[in-house]
């Protein structure tokens, strides 16, 4: 490594300047990461804590969607027939305001279920609800606050976590109280079934679809579009810093050429100059990370919640690590020009 920090040391100015537009990259990446992941949130968390075997979809012609599923009473109690668990579970949007006037209306979106397939987030008795944190900031409403929703009035009786549902704050109620505030939804929209062996049956019997829990996001109607284009987007970022980094090892190689022949010509090994210039790459590539992710931390600390924004290790500290292998990947396809350097050409054979 006395040679790569000789480098470091005397070529300050082209190392900076690598660092920067790694840095950059980082910044890109991890930033994208992040807004990837709280959009996703924003869309999907609600209905990732459903815990059941499957949900049931009416059965359209189409593929599943839960802004097209209406379900009836009579596919329901089909459902009930067979041996198994099976719960009801109403989503629908409406306009919810406080009584008191205190704060503007919102739009939220009501999940009305009885049971235990959202844990502790379902309403337990009638006429009261349970607000996400995100709900309750838009209605500035705290428990014992009474709401309207649909034309009725509900009292808040807990606020827990930060669930969303295609963008939208999610209320909490009873499925019967979600019935009467959305009657031209159907009876349900989906049902969380478990223990049912033969569902491709009483699919048949009832003129319904199912899908695995996992498998149902893709039926929310904006996640799967707009998780797609942002995940492309990342990878395409990762293909660039790639190509960027092996492009500015490569120019740099090829400029050593004449000190890595005279390296050479003095004993030195082909393996100990790959692992000097792999070094060298490491440190470049771990600072200009490292300074990426540190821009990246502190502009999410300074949006608070005006993005909707994920910072946690799969939005930093995996992005960060792939791209220093990437990038000493790049490095690494640049270095095939040591193996190939004729240590005569220091002393002066080429010339």
């Amino acid at each position: 490594m006395f040679v790569a920090l000789r480098d470091l040391r005397v070529a300050r100015g082209r190392f900076v300047l690598i660092t920067l537009v790694v840095a950059l990259v980082a910044l890109l990446v991890s930033f994208l990461s992040g807004l990837t992941a709280g959009l996703a949130h924003q869309n999907i968390s609600a209905v990732q804590r459903i815990d059941a075997d499957a949900l049931v979809f009416a059965d359209t012609g189409a593929a599943p969607s839960f802004d097209a599923s209406a379900l009836t009473d009579q596919q329901i109690d089909t459902w009930r027939s067979a041996a198994g668990s099976v719960a009801p579970i109403g989503i629908s949007r409406t306009r919810a305001e406080l009584v008191s006037g205190a704060a503007a209306p919102t739009q939220v979106a009501l999940f009305g279920t009885d049971g235990s397939a959202f844990g502790n987030h379902t309403g337990t008795t009638q006429g009261a609800v349970v607000l996400s944190s995100g709900a309750a900031a838009s209605l500035g409403a705290a428990p014992d606050d009474e709401i309207a929703l649909g034309g009725r009035i509900f009292t808040v009786a807990a606020v827990h976590d930060d669930d969303w549902y295609s963008h939208t704050p999610v209320v909490w109620m009873t499925w019967q109280d979600w019935r009467s505030v959305s009657p031209r939804s159907g009876a349900a929209t989906v049902l969380a079934v478990s223990g049912i062996r033969d569902q491709d049956g009483v699919n048949a019997a009832a003129h319904t679809t199912t899908t695995s829990a996992s498998g149902a996001l893709s039926a929310i109607g904006s996640y799967q579009a707009e998780n797609g284009s942002l995940t492309l987007m990342t990878l395409l970022l990762f293909a660039i810093s790639a190509l960027v980094i092996g492009a500015f090892f490569t120019v740099w190689t090829i400029q050593r050429l004449p000190d890595v022949a005279t390296l050479k010509a003095l004993g030195a090994t082909s393996a100990s100059l790959v692992r000097d210039a792999l070094g060298q790459a490491a440190i470049v590539l771990v600072a200009g990370v490292a300074a990426g992710l540190g821009c990246t931390v502190a502009a999410a600390s300074l949006m608070g919640a005006a993005l909707p924004f994920v910072l946690s290790p799969a939005t930093t500290l995996l992005p960060a690590g792939a791209l220093i292998a990437l990038g000493l990947c790049g490095a690494a396809f640049a270095l095939r020009f040591l193996f190939t350097t004729d240590p005569l050409t220091a002393l002066g054979a080429a010339r």
